[in-house]
């Protein structure tokens, strides 16, 4: 075809000695390791989901490479899909008989199933987690270069070692032969945290081509092959004694890894779901299943939050059913079982360090007042409302170990080094100012370097609201010691002692020697003490912080035609010491924005042959501005121990209230039209139907 250079399949890879198979985690389950199926870059043999490439096509413009792409036939023999949560045949991979990837287990099952057969009231509850995708504003794109000794692979990601290390492997380069960089990244949500097939097809096409190669995915390309979030069906058992205090908890889960392992997808609806288990109750004995199934869709991974909203919204539905059920106010049925002794032990053994619960409870009845008259107003429109409320808590950290590199430049500026990963959250405006308030070094000269695995030794990467909290530590080590070196240099050259650095100067005591850090570098330098200007620091956290709060919205429907409005939105978050407080509240705003739209508007859908029907935003619902209130934002925050800055993370909390908060509002509003279940998203035509359905039995 004119204009093509290159088109590869799968054979065509191994022919070439690349390695085709890519490896996702694999948890501890039941009886051993989860199945570990290898996920092909491009298909050989069989296809398992709609959107897995089969070839790549390398031409001059991407016009000439679709043309080319249409002309490529293959024969395909159709098989029956697996797409149900349950075990099933067809079997996707010959390692995981009935699509079962793994069955894991938390907690005493015997212990828990005794304590809720001896309870005097039990309530179980049916959780739907809908499929979604990340669409963040800039798809996923890379770019390959060979210079025929090194391989460059420049990808917006959400950083570059696992990158770097993936292609090494696979490509049969050495580390030091791969460099990866990160641009500007609009947008990750945890989907950008991966390597991805076209990375390495990409890479390996760059290197047989020796010239540069570059793919940009458009939208529906997207919808087809993003790793997609959530997908399960969590079934939530509280058992109470008489005076409604909890005795036991238990969740049944079934989810849905799609066609192969992601990177952390087995770890998603387990390790991550089991951290916040219980969420902000004191439960005596608790305990998890869950099973993981293969099916023909594209694979599960983290998704903003990735594991904890899933967990909060199971808990929190079940606590809004049981305050329904036993005829109780859903805010005093919480504050009756809400951790009010810190530090408290987690049934997982994990130390929540300290909080105040049951004080952000307290906030929800202020921020509710006047309810009952806009419910009345409501009902004069002939439109129903409901209030709803969810109290969070988030286990943060990800990484654990971080790196910081500062160098003091010639210019009188800084250059800080980072492990993490800006994808628009403002990190190189907070890494900076840190630098800036404590050095004295002004903020437009300090100057921040991320994402490229040349000029940064190591780094954790950006995910599970780690960046501020880990790089922000290791950049406070940095500093210090980057000034205890020049307090020993400076006591040394002007035979004094007690230096001190002190309001952004050095000083000696009984003398008017002063300078300040750049004047002291520039002296270091003169001197030949280079080692005192370029300083590196590693550090390792050794326990998670625990974001927490509580979430209040209130609905309107419409029960004519189903549509629903947000119509009050306000949080109280505790999230420790606030390093960047407007940055912070961007977060959660952005967090309640998108647990709104996958309760409310999103939904990745497949037919009954795994075609997926919602591949375009004509199709997939984003939520909009005009779709949101003014949210309103507080915090009182309890600063935490496990992390000098005293912070506790807020990437991923807005998403992990929300779901719940606005969920229990949906419930609470239908409630009296006789709607006893209710499953996102709440979109007009299923809460039409839902209306009518309970009509129609009333």
């Amino acid at each position: 075809m004119p204009g093509v250079h290159l088109v590869l399949t799968a054979d065509d890879l191994l022919a070439a000695g690349v390695i085709l198979g890519m490896k996702g985690e694999r948890i501890d389950a039941v009886g051993g390791l989860g199945a570990g199926p290898e996920r092909p870059v491009l298909a050989r043999d069989r296809v398992r989901f709609v959107g897995e490439a089969i070839a790549m096509v390398v031409a001059d413009s991407p016009e000439a490479a679709k043309d080319a792409a249409e002309a490529i036939s293959f024969d395909i023999n159709a098989l029956a899909p697996a797409l149900h949560l349950k075990p099933q045949e067809p079997n996707l991979h010959l390692d995981a008989p009935l699509n079962r990837a793994f069955d894991f287990a938390f907690g005493d099952q015997a212990q828990t199933d005794a304590a809720l057969a001896a309870a005097t009231h039990r309530v179980s509850v049916e959780v739907v987690h809908n499929r979604v995708t990340a669409a963040p504003m800039e798809p996923r794109a890379a770019y390959a270069e060979w210079d025929g000794d090194r391989l460059h692979l420049c990808v917006n990601g959400q950083g570059v070692w696992t990158q770097r290390n993936e292609l090494s492997r696979m490509l049969g380069l050495p580390r030091d032969r791969v460099r990866v960089t990160n641009p500007d990244v609009g947008g990750g949500f945890g989907m950008k945290a991966m390597t991805y097939p076209e990375y390495v097809v990409l890479s390996h096409a760059a290197r047989t081509l020796g010239r540069p190669v570059a793919w940009v995915s458009t939208r529906s390309e997207a919808m087809l092959t993003d790793n997609a979030g959530r997908d399960l069906v969590a079934t939530a058992t509280l058992g109470f004694d008489a005076d409604h205090r909890i005795t036991a908890y238990k969740v049944d889960l079934v989810t849905n890894l799609g066609a192969y392992n992601s990177q952390f997808g087995q770890a998603i609806q387990t390790e991550l779901f089991v951290k916040v288990l219980t969420g902000v109750y004191k439960v005596p004995v608790a305990s998890l299943t869950a099973l993981g199934v293969y099916t023909n869709a594209t694979p599960i991974d983290a998704y903003r939050g990735a594991g904890r909203p899933e967990a909060i919204l199971t808990v929190e539905r079940a606590m809004d059913e049981a305050a329904r059920q036993l005829g109780v106010d859903p805010v005093a049925l919480r504050l009756k079982n809400v951790i009010r002794d810190f530090p408290h032990l987690t049934l997982e053994g994990e130390e929540i360090d300290g909080g105040d619960f049951a004080g952000l409870l307290a906030t929800v009845a202020p921020r509710a007042a006047g309810y009952d008259d806009r419910h009345a107003a409501s009902r004069a429109k002939g439109k129903l409302r409901g209030i709803g409320v969810a109290a969070y808590i988030e286990a943060i950290l990800g990484d654990s170990n971080e790196i910081a590199r500062l160098v003091l430049e010639v210019d009188g500026g800084a250059t800080l080094y980072v492990g993490t990963q800006s994808n628009g959250q403002g990190h190189e405006s907070v890494y900076s100012r840190m630098v800036a308030d404590s050095t004295g070094i002004p903020q437009d000269m300090v100057r921040i370097v991320e994402g490229d695995s040349d000029r940064i030794a190591r780094g954790g990467g950006t995910g599970g609201s780690r960046s501020v909290t880990v790089q922000g530590t290791a950049t406070r080590a940095t500093v210090g010691a980057i000034v205890a070196g020049f307090e020993a240099f400076l006591a040394e050259e002007w035979g004094a002692e007690g230096v001190e650095f002190k309001d952004n100067r050095f000083g000696a005591p009984g003398t008017n020697l002063r300078l300040t850090l750049p004047e002291a570098a520039a002296l270091a330098r003169a001197k030949g003490r280079m080692d005192l200007i370029d300083r590196s620091e590693k550090i390792t956290l050794d326990g998670r912080s625990f974001p927490n709060g509580v979430h209040l919205c209130e609905v309107e429907i419409d029960p004519e035609t189903g549509g629903l409005v947000l119509d009050r939105y306000s949080v109280v978050d505790d999230f420790g010491v606030l390093v960047a407080p407007n940055l912070v509240e961007g977060q959660v705003h952005g967090g309640i924005a998108q647990g709104f739209g996958q309760a409310v508007t999103e939904w990745l859908v497949q037919d009954d042959d795994g075609q997926v029907l919602t591949g375009s935003f004509m199709d997939y619902g984003m939520p909009r501005a005009s779709d949101l209130p003014m949210f309103g934002f507080a915090e009182q925050g309890v600063p935490t121990r496990t992390n000098p800055l005293g912070m506790k993370g807020c990437g991923e909390a807005g998403t992990v209230g929300a779901l719940g908060a606005i969920s229990n509002a949906v419930r609470d509003a239908l409630a009296p039209v006789g709607v006893t279940r209710v499953d996102m998203p709440f979109t007009p035509n299923r809460i039409w139907n839902w209306i009518e359905d309970a009509r129609a039995k009333a």
